[in-house]
């Protein structure tokens, strides 16, 4: 078998333009190549690597296990050879540089709008692009390199050496329903053993209510009734849905009202999952992202110095 050295990015984006259509003659034309081209490109990579990449058949074309293996890692290094193009240009001034940032909903309240307001002041030319998204798909899409930055609560467990995280900030939260719910004037999590809830995101996640801690209470299990991705979908169900929710305060409080929802008295402790900044390890920063890295961490500082119940974060050196 040839040294994996030999590939080339062509033979990359041959592969990622496989996956993307699902046939030679359009992957020829999305890389302005002819077919017999890419078809003698394809061979001689699998010749290399010592494996089908592309499954043939009368129904058409389809990556082969080993192919759709390849089209993964192909992506990422795609993705940081585009980053060191931009860190390059960034470092010569002839281009303007990016970042690209995952936040969850209730990081997107607190520290976003001032962490990338003083971004932009000092780096105008940096175009930012911001995508709402919930772990675990934000880690995934962390390690795939579809993200460089994110904000968000961590996961349970072992996060793993790969990732670096950052306390930004705590994050309270409440239990809210419709104004006018019959278990609107609940005050403890016993009240809300025959409601039904909804949950946000993963299960295990901040927004579900299995992480109240019913059983260390020995209170049933709250029910789920409607569980949704988002929580715009969240806000646009629950004024019509006799049902309960866990959310950020900040969140509750910036949208609540308006829709007609209420802060339920709940006087037990709920959980406040401390948000943080993440980073890959196997790999730098780009100037900008790091620029905005210390943006967040400049505006928890910030937060923190005016008495809020904050982590104190430190500035990596």
């Amino acid at each position: 078998m040839a040294s994996p050295t030999t590939m080339r990015l062509q033979q990359l984006q041959l592969v990622l333009a496989l996956a993307q259509t699902g046939s030679l003659r359009a992957a020829a034309e999305i890389l302005n190549v002819t077919q017999p081209a890419l078809t003698k490109s394809l061979k001689q990579l699998e010749d290399e690597l010592g494996a089908t990449l592309m499954i043939r058949s009368p129904r058409g074309t389809r990556l082969a296990p080993a192919g759709e293996l390849l089209a993964a890692r192909a992506a990422t290094i795609m993705r940081e050879v585009q980053r060191a193009r931009d860190d390059i240009a960034w470092h010569t001034r002839q281009a303007r540089g990016s970042v690209t940032l995952g936040l969850s909903p209730g990081a997107a309240l607190y520290l976003t709008p001032a962490a990338i307001g003083r971004f932009e002041a000092r780096w105008p030319e940096v175009h930012i692009e911001v995508l709402e998204t919930l772990y675990p798909r934000m880690l995934a899409q962390l390690r795939a390199g579809e993200i460089e930055l994110a904000v968000g609560p961590l996961p349970k467990g072992n996060l793993g050496s790969d990732i670096h995280a950052q306390p930004l900030f705590t994050s309270h939260h409440v239990i809210a329903a419709r104004l006018d719910h019959p278990l609107a004037s609940a005050r403890s999590l016993a009240d809300l053993t025959q409601a039904a809830w909804v949950r946000t995101g993963p299960e295990g996640g901040p927004g579900d209510p299995a992480h109240l801690d019913f059983a260390a209470r020995q209170l049933p299990l709250p029910q789920v009734r409607l569980a949704c991705e988002s929580f715009s979908s969240v806000l646009a169900l629950m004024p019509a849905m006799d049902v309960v929710g866990v959310m950020p305060r900040r969140f509750f409080d910036r949208y609540g009202p308006r829709l007609g929802l209420t802060m339920l008295p709940i006087e037990d402790p709920l959980p406040s999952p401390i948000i943080h900044i993440l980073n890959r390890t196997d790999g730098p920063l780009t100037f900008p992202a790091q620029r905005l890295r210390d943006a967040f961490v400049h505006e928890a500082e910030a937060l923190h110095d005016s008495g809020l119940n904050l982590p104190t974060p430190q500035v990596d050196s």
